[in-house]
């Protein structure tokens, strides 16, 4: 296994990452070193680790407010490393492939994944998605606490925003924190179709229409676990939640 550790000290507290961690798992040297150097100017604390084995004792030892992982690694893969690093503790994770298959993308979202990036990407979009997914957890934290009246209930759907949790026909069904968001926001609003760049804007705090695959795969992801039948697509523009006929 091989470990390298780097921090940033002295004027971290000025800037927007202060004090949060970040474990970047990357086999390669020079992308490792890329993305440790990127984060750390914009202020995160950074450990790094390049195969499996070694990201998950780090995870449980350093306890990272958020993963960068490579699918492909040594020792096991990146996919494995979610599964471990989830049943610890729920931490977001940006998972980074070099295939544009998405087959490999549903796979890391249905292990806990939050998000993917394709090989390759600019350090300054994956810097972005950083920052969008740690805000997402704030806010979800801070949901969590602010008290709401009662629980959304939509046919056979039921969502707790308060506990952040879903249940189908009465089981409860396990979301991330993206997909939870995801379909707050579709049942906002429910039977309406929203554009994927309304579902960036509001999911994922993104301005930029070139991330529109991104939310058409997590769409996919909580179909296979809501069910199909529950959102529908209109091609060319976007997703509505279905609800019951009256």
């Amino acid at each position: 296994m091989d470990q390298t550790q780097t921090t940033q000290g002295g004027t971290a507290a000025a800037t927007p990452g202060a004090q949060r961690r970040v474990l970047v798992v990357e086999d390669d040297p020079t992308i490792v070193e890329a993305i440790a150097a990127r984060l750390r100017a914009e202020g995160f604390q950074v450990q790094t680790a390049t195969d499996g084995p070694a990201a998950v004792d780090t995870a449980e030892a350093w306890q990272p407010d958020l993963l960068v992982l490579d699918v492909m690694l040594p020792g096991f893969d990146g996919l494995e490393v979610c599964r471990r690093v989830q049943a610890q503790r729920p931490v977001p994770v940006m998972m980074l492939t070099a295939r544009d298959d998405e087959t490999d993308m549903l796979v890391g979202l249905g292990v806990g994944a939050d998000d993917y990036m394709t090989k390759p990407f600019s350090m300054r979009e994956l810097a972005a998605r950083v920052h969008v997914l740690l805000r997402r957890v704030e806010r979800a934290a801070l949901a969590a606490h602010t008290p709401r009246s009662g629980i959304l209930r939509l046919g056979e759907l039921e969502i707790d925003h308060a506990q952040r949790r879903v249940r189908v026909r009465g089981v409860d069904v396990h979301l991330t924190p993206t997909e939870f968001d995801l379909l707050v926001c579709l049942a906002n609003t429910p039977r309406a179709v929203l554009s994927r760049e309304q579902l960036l804007a509001e999911v994922w705090d993104w301005a930029d229409a070139s991330g529109t695959r991104t939310v058409d795969s997590h769409i996919k992801a909580l179909r296979r676990k809501i069910g199909a039948e529950r959102i529908r697509t209109v091609h060319g523009v976007g997703y509505a939640l279905e609800t019951p006929a009256a």
